[in-house]
């Protein structure tokens, strides 16, 4: 499938479908294609020395030609966060409204491309039209300022694409989901629903910010000495409800965290957030009584750099906790950070920090659809196919039982890759393209599955060997070999030594021709090496081997 042709309507998500994060999805017709969204996800511990990852667009580069933009939903990192390293390879215009917009220049100014990205702010409930695409943003309550839907009119019909979101009756910060449009959708008649699954599994309904802000509220006030309150900077209603439990407790809020900055001046650049509560400098924070103080900080998650990871760590240049002092965790735990969590909440423990979090106090709501509100939503839009997205292969196949419940007519569960026709005729999956991860290494882009990561993860299991053979041109040795080992344990020099040995008796039993091929003898020696290691401790270390010729 190169081009889809001008009759039929094609679906295909290279990221976000079969995992949670790196949301990159495309719609085809008519001989063009459109994507919807570029995001990326975090590393987990098998990915060593990577901390960001993304989907690979190699299919839609090979027709870049052929792509007419790249539409944003919404400013959260999986689903705009790869902008900045993907564009150089896409080339074309991106299309967001204001506060995305804002969060995607200050991305863009980092990475030095602020003058190359050709960015069009599209204002909330607009219309713009991209090759044969009439699109229509909707306007959606999520957990960030601006979360949209999309209309995605087509001559085969329109395809209802969610986005993130949830029903909040309260959103504190943002308009209310534009319940009347959702239904007009529905009367005119929906062709395909391609909707978030994340809380699929989760009954009744998401609940609201307004709650939380009381509950922080009263929190806050029972609490003396210093606290802390971390979650998402881009949750910035919670932001706002965090300073103004302090405001009402007495207390001067401190913003910790270039994140949280940043998410506030976007904000306030779009006309939000104008009456901020007054926040004191990280820098002047010390010089107040411990009971007069919040601090605000960004690493809700563990992140080894974050605020609140350098407070557990008493790292921090201005701020600190102590015992009696209290931290206070308004987030919940994204899979895979289980463990990164802990040590933190560990460590302010440790210290004599008093931690409280989700479990101990209603401070938190998703962001994601659970199920009443999915159902509501299938009611209002009654499309003939449902095709969830964002969500684990798990939560989409249940997903796909909840819309057929639903008096769906047909459901397609496609995983990354996974090309699907949607009209005409009955949807079907049609074939299977690559979609692979790359990862952000230092300032490049990797293939994650490629040799310079799987090596890496070989020397993190199994450490690395070094071998040095002297030779003279008939491959005799001038010197005995010399051996280096990194990361395997050897403190009385014993496996050092019994592998020197090794390299002499295999250079000693070479066949002649063995003697002047380098490369033969190379391979004799790493299986030398690789032999003793083995041997010793059960392992099989990267191993490098130099000859030397005199």
């Amino acid at each position: 499938m190169t081009v889809p042709s001008n009759d039929e309507l094609l679906f295909l998500a290279l990221g976000g479908a079969g995992e949670i994060g790196m949301n990159l999805n495309l719609y085809g017709t008519a001989g063009k294609w459109l994507m919807v969204d570029l995001g990326i996800g975090f590393a987990d511990s098998t990915m060593a020395g990577v901390e960001v990852v993304m989907p690979d667009p190699a299919f839609i580069v090979e027709r870049r030609d052929d792509l007419v933009g790249i539409v944003l939903t919404h400013a959260h990192e999986d689903h705009l966060g790869a902008v900045a390293d993907l564009w150089p390879r896409l080339k074309v215009p991106v299309y967001a409204t204001p506060f995305a917009a804002s969060v995607l220049k200050r991305k863009l100014i980092d990475a030095g491309l602020w003058d190359q990205v050709p960015v069009t702010e599209i204002p909330l409930g607009g219309k713009f039209k991209l090759g044969p695409f009439e699109l229509e943003m909707i306007t959606m309550t999520h957990s960030i300022l601006e979360p949209n839907a999309m209309a995605i009119r087509t001559k085969f019909g329109t395809v209802f694409h969610t986005g993130d979101w949830k029903i909040d009756p309260d959103p504190l910060l943002g308009d209310l989901t534009d319940e009347a449009m959702l239904k007009r959708i529905g009367d005119e008649g929906a062709l395909a629903m391609v909707c978030d699954s994340t809380n699929v599994f989760v009954e009744g309904e998401a609940g609201s910010e307004s709650k939380v802000r009381r509950n922080l509220e009263k929190l806050v006030k029972g609490h003396r000495g210093r606290v802390a309150v971390t979650c998402f900077a881009s949750n910035l209603a919670r932001v706002e409800s965090i300073a103004l439990a302090a405001v009402a407790a007495g207390r001067h809020p401190v913003l910790s965290g270039r994140a949280l900055t940043r998410m506030l001046e976007a904000a306030q650049e779009c006309g939000y957030l104008l009456d901020f509560p007054e926040c004191v400098p990280e820098k002047q924070a010390g010089y107040l009584p411990r009971d007069k103080v919040l601090f605000i900080c960004t690493g809700s998650q563990g992140e080894p750099r974050a605020s609140m990871s350098k407070l557990a760590g008493g790292e921090h240049r201005d701020l600190v906790l102590e015992a009696g002092d209290t931290a206070i965790f308004s987030s919940r735990v994204i899979p895979g950070n289980e463990h990164s969590v802990g040590r933190l909440q560990n460590s302010l423990m440790a210290r004599g920090v008093k931690v409280i979090t989700d479990r101990e106090a209603d401070i938190h709501v998703s962001g994601h659809p659970a199920r009443d509100e999915l159902v509501r939503v299938y009611q209002w839009v009654r499309p003939k196919i449902a095709l969830p997205v964002h969500g684990e292969v798990r939560h989409m196949i249940e997903h796909a039982e909840l819309a057929r419940a639903c008096q769906v007519p047909e459901t397609i569960v496609a995983p990354n890759g996974t090309l699907v026709r949607l009209a005409p005729g009955p949807a079907e999956i049609i074939d299977h393209v690559f979609s692979g991860r790359l990862a952000r290494d230092g300032d490049g882009l990797i293939a994650l599955d490629g040799e310079s990561l799987r090596e890496r993860r070989k020397l993190l299991w199994n450490g690395a060997a070094a071998a040095t053979l002297v030779v003279d041109k008939r491959g005799k040795a001038l010197a005995p070999p010399k051996v280096s080992l990194r990361g395997i344990d050897d403190a009385d020099g014993e496996l050092q030594e019994a592998i020197e040995d090794a390299l002499a008796e295999m250079l000693a039993d070479l066949k002649t021709a063995e003697r002047t091929d380098d490369r033969r003898m190379e391979e004799a020696a790493r299986q030398a090496v690789r032999r003793v290691v083995r041997a010793h401790l059960g392992k099989k270390p990267l191993t490098d081997v130099h000859i030397v010729r005199i």
